[in-house]
């Protein structure tokens, strides 16, 4: 059952920067399977984070030395999340998470609608990239279109969202990459069609960040928002908007708040030594290569659609192959049984994952499955290993 790695990942190499993956549950090693819920930290973040603590830091604007430091630190996370999404350190600015990132700036450009306008948004996000929107589109009587995924393979074809989007239409909002499913979005021609309509589009690269290499102008995306825990770093949200944007709009800020971008987006003291993680986990990213991780993945992900393929009692939800149109998260039921059970059986053995919704309440409800406790998540990413997929499958197989 075991398939070889690619020759140039050591994933022993990888494991041994994470101190967390030593922990034990239940008397087994514990296999973190719950990375689309929040990855664990490498020790150079750790270290990042409590060193600039330990050695002093103020608030911006005092003109002293750990003052200094946090105009420092803020600065390099704006150049490292700029090199992450192909951005200008000017277009990065930082909030408490995505969520409360999305809310705000859907306030901002809800202040530019007028009633008869739409928006446009999709059954396969995460819930904090569609109710933000509604809620926003509520105030403002414009009226919300939703582009269906198909359930049968989990794919969210462009040219159903591409069919909403007329002269009426404001925004798209849509996600790179399922959090419930692990579909890719193909964003690029949705993003062509919104800019030729005159709207906006606003992507969650939350669930991408930590699986693929994300380029804001390939993308064509207006805005871009992230979570830098689900990318092996702190708390903390990352938003990308273009210059123009965040220039024009009017952000809900205090008064004696810069009034230029990306400051004047940044409600009230950020987290320093959150920032100081998150330059740390973008160069960590960096010393072991998106391309390398995309890789290591696929290999995992292929191996586990290869063990449930015999597995009768196993139900996939999504892409059956990792063919380039998903990452490796899998949402999966075992016959007769709750989510939830499946879910204690694997804690039992030591496996961290998750049942439920996950917030994807609108997924969850197209495929049936809402009222019946939503579906197990399954997740690999790059610190996973062959033996961690073996367990699963074993877990599993002893299901049926």
């Amino acid at each position: 059952m075991v398939r070889a790695m690619s020759q140039t990942f050591d994933v022993g190499t990888v494991r041994s920067r994470f101190p967390a993956l030593a922990r034990v549950e239940n008397g087994h090693p514990a296999a973190y399977l719950d990375g689309p819920g929040g990855t664990q930290v490498p020790t150079s973040v750790i270290e990042a984070m409590s060193g600039l603590l330990g050695r002093g830091v103020s608030n911006l604007g005092g003109g002293y030395g750990a003052s200094d430091e946090a105009v420092r630190v803020t600065a390099e996370a704006r150049q490292a999340m700029a090199r992450m999404l192909g951005a200008g350190p000017e277009e990065i600015f930082f909030g408490q998470n995505m969520t409360s990132l999305t809310f705000a700036m859907s306030r901002a450009i809800a202040d530019t609608w007028s009633e008869g306008d739409a928006i446009v948004l999709t059954s396969l996000d995460h819930d904090a990239n569609f109710t933000p929107w509604v809620m926003a589109a509520k105030r403002g009587s414009v009226e919300v279109r939703v582009a269906d995924f198909d359930t049968g393979t989990g794919l969210l074809d462009p040219q159903s969202v591409i069919e909403l989007i007329d002269d009426d239409v404001r925004l798209v909002a849509v996600c790179l990459a399922a959090n419930s499913l692990g579909t890719v979005v193909d964003i690029a021609p949705i993003a062509e069609a919104a800019h030729a309509a005159g709207a906006l589009i606003y992507v969650d690269a939350v669930h991408a960040g930590p699986h693929l290499a994300i380029d804001v102008n390939a993308l064509g995306c207006d805005f871009l928002v992230a979570s830098a825990y689900k990318f092996f770093g702190p708390h903390t949200g990352v938003m990308f908007g273009r210059t123009e944007h965040l220039a024009g709009l009017d952000a809900f800020k205090v008064r004696p708040a810069p009034s230029d971008p990306p400051g004047k987006w940044e409600t009230g003291t950020q987290s320093f030594e959150s920032l100081a993680g998150v330059t740390a986990a973008v160069e960590y990213l960096e010393s072991i290569g998106i391309e390398a991780i995309t890789d290591h993945e696929s290999e995992l992900g292929q191996s586990f659609l290869d063990g449930i393929g015999d597995m009768g009692h196993v139900r996939l939800h999504g892409v059956p192959a990792m063919d380039g149109r998903r990452v490796a998260t899998f949402a999966i039921a075992v016959e007769g049984m709750h989510p939830d059970q499946v879910s204690r059986h694997m804690i039992e053995a030591g496996i961290y994952v998750w049942s439920g919704h996950y917030y994807a309440v609108n997924a969850m409800t197209r495929l049936g499955v809402l009222d019946e406790g939503g579906l197990v998540r399954i997740g690999f990413c790059h610190y996973n290993t062959t033996e961690e997929v073996d367990r699963v499958l074993e877990v599993l197989a002893a299901l049926g």
